[in-house]
């Protein structure tokens, strides 16, 4: 499925920004940004990859802070019924 018909099924642009612990310094948090397109409000797409982190990832979670913003949404495609180029 390309990225327009995910848009279209109503994904939205996800960002979450995670905030973890160090393995060697655990009082020192680290900033990590993902960002793809999910399926709010669930975020499905974003609970497989904290999953991920959390079996594979040595940096212990924090905290995360999640935005989502609709890029393209059905009523803002309209057909096009002229074209007109300048040389």
């Amino acid at each position: 499925m390309t990225d327009l018909e995910r848009q279209l099924q109503g994904y939205r642009l996800t960002t979450a920004e995670i905030l973890y612990h160090l393995p060697d310094h655990p009082g020192l948090l680290q900033s990590f940004v993902w960002q793809r397109l999910d399926l709010a409000p669930r975020f499905p797409e974003l609970h497989r990859f904290l999953d991920f982190w959390t079996r594979n990832i040595e940096g212990r979670l924090h905290s995360v802070r999640v935005a989502a913003t609709g890029v393209v949404k059905p009523g803002d495609l309209r057909l096009c019924t002229a074209e007109f180029r300048l040389h």
